[in-house]
């Protein structure tokens, strides 16, 4: 022990050395007294070397037990000769680093206790974030007039607070996360020209971002982030209180509810527009009954943060780690959210606040309570001296020396071991606590000690012999036994090839017997071995991976199970080892998100990305669809979705990233150009068009979209941008950003194959079309095929007005009249061409896509009924899929019920053994001998209508 305190003497005393050196402008005789002080952070250090008076500040005044009630003059001092934005920038920087310097020399010196600290932080965040927005709120309105509702009033801009800052709970480095938003619509009054509120709200807080986050010679103030508003960073900057309502009451989802027990509407409390926030939002929050439904939902929460921990390589991590900072959190907002609507005391932004009404309710018994709140304190302290340190936002302990000492010394330890090991024992508390309440089981999270045959341990030898397969496996014919000793003698090789630590070695040597147990009894087990093996030489030089399935019996079986029933998906998790976290939690693998639900999953997925990282935005992108599409393939192989149901949420899945990648290209684009001048609110004056499977609601795993995409720019548009370029340019532009941003390949490959060559004059055609030349091209130029492929059409994104318009064109060009012969022929010819080109040639084969008698044939047919028949029937119009147009026209007495019926059916039957054979990574093609009844109900349907 006196070798380590000499050791950590040495390095203290360097570093002073350093300190005193780095600190010769300051006044010797402060810096020698309070070395102690200073050893203990970098970020004090450089203050005092920037700002020597500061020494003698902090010497001469030094920091109070709490400070707060002078921040608001202090800082109204630091504003007095601030004339514009510039200076107020500089000036915040500067009183953020001195009151933080203060803080932390209040922290060092226990002069504040833990709970005081971050008080102290959230209240001088407030100030900082209240005193900006009214000093810019003053100079917007000169500029540009002051916002009014229709009665003349005034309005103001209001800032919620979310997380540790609404919760009065601030990190000394944290981000803060904020929600924008105004009472009432209305317009600027006294400014030179009008102004809608929303336009001066969303400049408003465009410069308020600006203020804060910008990074300046000075630093910045604080990093915002403000994704946890509706609709995450698709959505407006700025809502009024009513569109707000809207969304929280019809779109609003569980994560929204968990984050909006933290908001808090910075400033005056008892502002009359604070309480109707407050009043408006609270029935969102708190349900009047109990809400037992949230522990499902905080589960799958938890769940995400441990597959993100693992998925980041986090260890040691004080926040996210089993028992940290976050599952404390969790179990306080369990109660909150179950039993808030009738217990008032948990209504409360203030986690320690919560826990005293816990206790006062007997919702957990008293040593609990103290256990939590002394562990959340102790937690806390640590997190702020991490990051007091170097003023940097980090949750993760030190590997470094100094550090290490830094941290034990200023917890009450004496060294570095004693603190971890404390440590441990609180985060274990923690842990037994979130499990009993929230948690699964433990015994899933610890290493598999189930019993397994001990006899496969001999085919796990490294000089594994064919006698010992039939020794183990008597029941296994020779050629079998052949097969599965070459797969074992091959895997051992190809794992030869790899990196593969101590660690890892010692977790497959206690891995393989398990799964040679658990697959060489199964029925078809040479041919789920040929599956899974591939995908463990793609994982054994992570560790981290060999463990999951190790400890984590459920996901081995379920691995087994989903490679068994399909190559595609065991060929998906081999090239994506990441979505093995995915097997987890058995009851989550077979469900899917609601349909309508996937977009909001997709920007909740993202929250976590930083809105500037490309990179890691288009990598997540990936990601999240992978993740989606094993979740589909899973309830598909367990028939828990029909082929048509699993269309569905392929097609919504794609919808979902479309809208994403969208929005992505367009804050790019207006970043760099401005927008078009003649756009309105936030508009984007764009309509996206799918055709194909995609529009006819039949996307397969592996689709391509087939996209339109039309504009309703004017000739004489041009962006207001610094760099500014004509509008119609812009479309362009935004168009190939789209079309790059799904095509770029990261190592979770492209999101999709944009195809666009159906738009108007197809290759030679403008990649991006005003509505008028797409509605004058289908009127006079398009080819029947063209308007076939109309049918198939519908638009999947775009403001309401201009969808309407679309359909309005789609409708007009479905319903001209035609010649009921020419019509006949030219489709027929088509279809001829397309069997010609890409059908089969050899005979006892048939391809259910193309050949006669297939799928093209119904498709052709439904289409020709639209053509031929929405010139009397205009409702004929109304679907872009097989299905319903048949409906349609049994509707409409074109086509007779029992033939619409037959097929319906055929086309279903055949759909679904393409869908089979796809996920059995096999072509569309059967034995002739196959469908026979189908063929021929389709060929006499052909006959009837189209010879």
């Amino acid at each position: 022990m006196r070798e380590k305190d000499m050791s950590q003497s040495e390095v203290l005393n360097q570093q002073k050395q350093k300190i005193t050196s780095q600190l010769s402008q300051c006044n010797p005789i402060y810096v020698q007294d309070n070395l102690n002080i200073l050893v203990q952070s970098d970020f004090i250090v450089d203050a005092f070397y920037r700002y020597p008076q500061w020494l003698t500040n902090i010497i001469n005044h030094p920091p109070q037990a709490d400070e707060r009630r002078y921040y608001q003059q202090w800082l109204n001092e630091h504003l007095t000769s601030v004339l514009d934005e510039m200076a107020l920038m500089k000036a915040l920087r500067l009183f953020r680093r001195y009151i933080l310097v203060r803080l932390e020399w209040s922290q060092l010196t226990y002069t504040s206790s833990d709970e005081l600290i971050l008080s102290q932080l959230s209240e001088l965040a407030e100030v900082i974030i209240v005193t900006a927005r009214d000093w810019l709120y003053d100079l917007s309105c000169k500029e540009w007039g002051t916002p009014c509702n229709h009665q003349g009033e005034p309005q103001p801009l209001l800032v919620l607070g979310m997380g540790k800052l609404g919760g009065g709970e601030l990190n000394f480095s944290s981000d803060i996360d904020l929600i924008f938003t105004y009472p009432e619509h209305g317009q600027t009054q006294g400014g030179r020209r009008e102004l809608d509120n929303t336009v001066f709200f969303t400049r408003l807080g465009q410069r308020l971002i600006k203020a804060l986050d910008n990074i300046t010679e000075d630093g910045f103030v604080y990093r915002v982030d403000m994704r946890l508003r509706p609709l995450g960073e698709g959505g407006p900057l700025v809502l009024s209180f009513s569109s707000m309502e809207d969304y929280y009451q019809e779109q609003g989802r569980d994560w929204e509810r968990y984050a909006m027990v933290k908001a808090k509407v910075l400033g005056d409390q008892q502002d009359p527009y604070s309480k109707e926030l407050y009043q408006m939002l609270k029935p969102f929050v708190y349900r009047r009954y109990i809400d037992f439904s949230v522990l499902q939902s905080l589960r799958n929460m938890k769940s995400m943060i441990e597959r993100e921990v693992r998925r980041r390589g986090l260890k040691n991590n004080i926040k996210l780690g089993a028992g940290g900072i976050r599952e404390i959190e969790f179990i306080v907002q369990v109660f909150q959210l179950i039993r808030g609507g009738r217990v008032i005391g948990l209504q409360t932004r203030s986690l320690l606040t919560a826990l005293q009404v816990i206790e006062q309710e007997s919702l957990l018994d008293t040593n609990e309570v103290a256990q939590l709140r002394n562990n959340y304190l102790f937690l806390r302290r640590c997190e702020n001296l991490l990051q007091a340190i170097n003023d940097e936002q980090t949750q993760t302990l030190p590997d470094e020396e100094l550090d290490q000492i830094r941290l034990a010394t200023n917890m009450g330890f004496t060294n570095w071991s004693e603190f971890i090991e404390q440590l441990a024992v609180r985060m274990k508390q923690n842990r037994l606590i979130f499990n009993a309440l929230i948690g699964n089981d433990d015994s899933e999270s610890v290493p598999n000690t189930k019993q397994y045959n001990d006899l496969f341990d001999d085919l796990w030898v490294p000089d594994l012999q064919l006698s010992d397969i039939k020794s183990v496996l008597p029941n296994y014919s020779d050629s079998d036994a052949e097969q599965l000793y070459q797969m074992l003698i091959q895997f051992r090789n190809d794992i030869g090839k790899r990196t593969i630590g101590v660690r890892g070695r010692e977790i497959l040597d206690q891995l393989m017997p398990r799964l040679l147990d658990a697959i060489c009894n199964e029925q078809q087990a040479i041919m789920v071995f040929s599956r899974i093996l591939p995908l463990l030489v793609n994982i054994v030089s992570r560790t981290t991976y060999l463990e999951l399935l190790l400890e984590y019996p459920s996901a081995l079986k379920q691995l087994i199970r989903l490679c068994s029933a399909s190559p595609m998906i065991s060929d998906q998790l081999a090239h994506y080892p990441i979505l093995l976290d995915e097997l987890i939690d058995i009851n989550s693998l077979y469900q899917t998100v609601a349909p309508n639900e996937y977009k909001s999953q997709l920007y909740q997925y993202l929250l976590r990305i930083q809105v500037d990282d490309e990179e890691q935005q288009l990598e997540a992108l990936r990601q999240f669809k992978q993740m989606q599409l094993l979740h589909i393939a899973a309830a598909d192989v367990e028939h828990v979705l029909t082929t048509m149901k699993v269309s569905d949420h392929l097609t919504y899945v794609a919808e979902g990233l479309l809208d994403f990648v969208i929005q992505m290209a367009w804050n790019q684009m207006i970043e760099r150009y401005g927008k078009p001048a003649h756009l309105t609110d936030n508009h984007k004056g764009l309509v996206v068009v799918a055709y194909g499977k995609l529009g006819g609601w039949e996307l397969g795993y592996g689709s391509d979209l087939d996209l339109v995409f039309l504009h309703d720019c004017p000739v004489n548009s041009i962006t207001d941008g610094e760099k500014q370029i004509d509008s119609r340019q812009f479309y362009l532009r935004l168009v190939q950003r789209i079309i790059h941003l799904f095509n770029v390949r990261t190592s979770f490959g492209i999101l999709y194959e944009v195809d666009v060559r159906l738009r108007p004059q197809g290759d030679a055609g403008l990649l991006a079309c005003s509505l008028d030349s797409f509605a004058d091209y289908q009127m006079n130029e398009a080819w029947t095929w063209e308007h076939q492929a109309l049918v198939r059409a519908r638009a999947v994104y775009g403001e309401n007005s201009l969808i309407k318009r679309f359909n309005q064109i789609r409708h007009d060009v479905l319903c001209k009249p035609r010649d009921e012969n020419q019509l006949k022929t030219e489709v027929r010819e088509m279809r001829e061409k397309m069997r010609n080109h890409l059908g089969t040639t050899q005979a006892e084969l048939f391809n259910l896509k193309i050949d006669e008698g297939g799928i093209g044939d119904i498709e052709f047919l439904s289409q020709y009924l639209v053509l031929n028949y929405a010139n009397s029937h205009p409702k004929m119009t109304t679907w872009s899929d097989n299905v319903r147009i048949l409906e349609l026209a049994t509707h409409y007495q074109i086509m007779d019920s029992h033939e619409a019926e037959q097929l319906t059916q055929a086309y279903i039957d055949m759909r679904n053994q393409i869908h089979q054979l796809a996920l059995q990574l096999l072509p569309s093609t059967v034995s002739s001998s196959q469908f026979y009844s189908e063929k021929q109900i389709v060929n006499q349907s052909w006959q009837r209508w189209l010879m």
